[in-house]
């Protein structure tokens, strides 16, 4: 990874996130450079400027002094400045902001996403380290906080809300109650509380849920929220409890459901399907609405470096039939009114000179990145070093030893013979299914259109024996995955049929500190290493989106299947989330996300 600090990129001594607002210094120099009794630091000429406030594009020069945008002036009519960006035939407009994103789910670490966004023209990431608190609690709080100091991307990071995410159905590394969040929150850099994923324990009024969103109302900071698959007057209360935005987009209708509802939507590009309806609500509003925004949520570095991340998701919202402007103004001026920064999301004097210029606005191709002044990309590519500030990341979380095949060779309380099964049915969206399955001393005659998944506790908290359920819906697997990665508790989870296989994936990822791996035949066929946090990877941006691909290509040659997931192997990683609607196997046993109910592994049916 490239070294360099903001310190080098700006000459700036500061070590901190940088103020909201620079000092007054800088305002009276960019007050002179308005006024023309001193030159601007640079000039972006010959453009067209996007203004965000009204979707009118006008022809203008952008004057930028230090970090703050100083004048937005009539073509030509000044010439000096220290340096001039000739933006001819080009479209001027704000950086974008991200406003939900686990970076974790990238597998890199803070400078190295930021590496990753930023030539893609996202300045700001409204960013929730749940994953990292989940496995290390407050230090992993604090590491994404350190490590994400100075760099060309700001990181305002968020107070996890749910760690674990459901109490008394999984356990994850740490347990933060509201004590712990309420210290977060007085934190100067942290500037909200995080997507609150219990659900359950909002709308029964759970003492410890309820204590948590208190203090992020008491707080006065924002209240993320997670509503997936609320409707009616369960979203209603949802709503009524203080927390004021959702990304959980998982069917027709929650759009405008959401909307209407008045939480600020955090528009993702998750599942496919939904883009169409999404675009055609937009258009249909008499005026766009003011909260709604642009997320990303859990990508891989593989989709931020082929696809893009803010930008894709803009783009095929203009493919759909959205304007361009409009998109444009849902990741600028909508996400810095949700955040309430004055200094964010217009190209207008007083606001940080976080501007990209795009050589077409409609396939927002980004041509140039400036961030609080400085050019830090060009086509593409970093034109300023970006390294990690110094931080303390969490290592050697995977506290496993070995495993055998013995530990993949599960067994349930029964008489030889046929037996009735309850069995986990579908991918992200799940059901119950029974299903009859031959048993010979104990042992299930698996059919051949289902797999096992077991879910070992990894952070030393209790025992490692697994929580075991039957799959179906995954199709016919040939070989096993095994995963630290594992949202939300982040325990080792590995899917497969047969024990060698299994252990095989598993001891590979153990004996790595985590990681992502797939075997076959005894074998293990790729692997992404992992050792922060069983989560972030040490390597490039581009190294691990290698990995990441062979990884995926190998699990799908041993039986994945692709989804309605923009990213396949991500359904691994997501089968664990006791916060979803119905079954789901944890380390504790199978949680029902509908009913709160808690079974034991492979529960037989009487």
């Amino acid at each position: 990874m490239a070294q360099g600090t903001r310190r080098e990129m700006t000459g700036s001594t500061r070590s901190d996130h940088a103020p909201t607002t620079p000092p007054l210094g800088s305002r009276r120099e960019a007050v002179a450079a308005a006024r023309g009794d001193r030159p601007f630091d640079v000039m972006i000429a010959n453009g067209a400027v996007l203004d965000v406030g009204t979707c009118e594009l006008r022809r203008a020069d952008v004057g930028i002094s230090g970090e703050l945008i100083a004048s937005v002036h009539p073509t030509g009519s000044r010439t000096d400045a220290r340096k001039l960006v000739d933006a001819t035939g080009e479209v001027v407009c704000p950086g974008f902001v991200d406003m939900h994103v686990h970076f974790e789910s990238s597998m890199l670490t803070p400078a190295s996403y930021a590496a990753s966004v930023c030539p893609r023209g996202t300045t700001t990431v409204h960013c929730d380290p749940h994953e990292l608190a989940n496995v290390a609690g407050l230090d992993g709080v604090r590491y994404a906080i350190d490590a994400s100091r100075g760099l060309p991307v700001e990181f305002l990071v968020q107070a996890p809300s749910c760690v674990p995410p459901v109490p008394g159905r999984e356990l994850s590394g740490a347990d933060l109650g509201p004590a712990e969040i309420a210290e977060m929150l007085r934190w100067p850099e942290v500037v909200g509380l995080a997507e609150v994923m219990d659900m359950r324990g909002v709308l029964a009024l759970d003492e410890r849920m309820g204590g948590i969103v208190d203090a992020g109302i008491a707080s006065d900071k924002l209240v993320n929220g997670h509503a997936a698959g609320l409707g009616g007057a369960d979203l209603q209360a949802y709503a009524a409890a203080g927390i004021t935005s959702d990304h959980e987009l998982m069917v027709d209708g929650d759009f405008l459901a959401r909307v209407q509802a008045g939480l600020t939507v955090e528009l993702r590009g998750a599942f496919e399907s939904l883009i169409p309806g999404v675009a055609s609500a937009l258009q249909d509003f008499p005026q766009l609405p003011v909260h709604v925004v642009a997320a990303t949520d859990d990508l891989f570095a593989s989709t931020l470096l082929r696809h893009g991340g803010v930008d894709h998701l803009l783009r095929r919202l203009v493919e759909a039939g959205v304007d361009a402007s409009v998109a444009v103004r849902m990741a600028t001026y909508n996400a810095a009114y949700r955040l309430g920064r004055r200094d964010l999301g217009l190209v207008s004097p007083g606001r940080l000179a976080n501007v990209l210029v795009l050589s077409d606005l409609r396939s927002l191709a980004v041509h140039r990145v400036f961030s609080r002044g400085v050019e830090v990309a060009v086509d593409g590519q970093l034109v300023v070093p970006v390294g990690e500030s110094p931080s303390a990341p969490p290592l050697r979380t995977v506290r496993l030893s070995p495993m055998s095949s013995d530990d993949f060779a599960f067994t349930v309380d029964a008489a030889p013979g046929d037996v009735e099964v309850r069995v986990v049915h579908g991918v992200v969206t799940t059901n119950w299914e029974t299903r009859t399955v031959g048993c010979s001393r104990g042992r299930l005659e698996l059919p051949e259109d289902c797999i096992y998944q077991a879910v070992v506790h990894r952070h030393g908290r209790r025992s490692s024996a697994p929580g075991v359920g039957v799959l179906s819906g995954w199709g016919r697997w040939r070989g096993a995955v095994a995963t630290t990665v594992s949202h939300d508790s982040h325990n080792l989870v590995v899917f497969g049929r047969d024990p060698a296989d299994m252990a095989a994936a598993a001891n590979s990822v153990i004996a790595a500190g985590g990681g992502v791996a797939v075997a076959a035949r005894g074998e293990v066929l790729a692997m992404v290493r992992l050792p922060i946090a069983g989560l972030l990877s040490t390597d490039e941006p581009r190294a691990v989106a290698a990995a990441q691909d062979r990884v995926e290509r190998a699990a799908l040659s041993v039986g994945l299947r692709p989804s309605l997931l923009s990213q396949p192997l991500f359904q691994v990683m997501t089968a664990t989330l006791p916060c979803l609607p119905g079954p789901h196997v944890t380390d504790l046993g199978i949680a029902d996300g509908t009913t709160g109910e808690l079974l034991g592994s492979i529960p037989v049916v009487d």
